[in-house]
């Protein structure tokens, strides 16, 4: 393959609390996970992790997202706390340090591969943007199953069923 998009996302009930991502492919393709206790940061931040992860042999990987600061993190700030030992340029201790490191490397490791940086879109959540609003559908739903105490992550790359993505979540977000 060599050019996939997928939408990126992620929830929390609380924030912190318990906290759910996901990303959704354009194909139909999704992964979603639980977290018992997070933020919206934290979902949002490994939703990008994930999607970069299980897409690791796409030369050409597009995510949409409509968190600013997953895609600033990723794109303008995490060398930079890395750089100041893991510092904000106010000189705070970095949030999510463990999740910048796994960026990090899961970028490090596209670019030892020969591949390009992924390439990070911008979009508005809750607009009628069709991955969007399935990646918001998946995290909100792994933050319920959170919710209940439970931690685990679920995948159409294993045995659940790929969605339909030509029509948007009954949710209707």
């Amino acid at each position: 393959m060599t050019s996939y998009t997928v939408a990126t996302d992620g929830a929390c009930k609380g924030n912190p609390g318990p906290t759910g991502w996901a990303w959704v492919g354009e194909d139909g393709h999704w992964a979603a996970g639980s977290i018992a206790l997070g933020t919206n940061n934290i979902g949002e931040l490994t939703g990008l992790l994930r999607a970069i992860e299980d897409h690791r042999e796409v030369a050409d990987l597009i995510v949409q997202a409509d968190s600013m600061y997953a895609i600033d993190t990723y794109t303008k700030w995490m060398d930079g706390h890395r750089r100041r030992g893991w510092k904000t340029s106010t000189g705070s201790p970095t949030k999510n340090r463990d999740l910048l490191e796994q960026l990090i490397a899961a970028r490090d490791a596209r670019r030892a591969a020969g591949l390009p940086d992924v390439v990070l879109q911008h979009v508005r959540g809750h607009s009628g943007h069709v991955l969007n609003a399935w990646a918001d559908e998946r995290a909100v739903r792994a933050a319920e199953h959170a919710a209940e105490g439970k931690e685990s992550a679920w995948s159409s790359l294993g045995s659940h069923p790929k969605l339909d993505v030509t029509v948007a979540p009954k949710n209707g977000r």
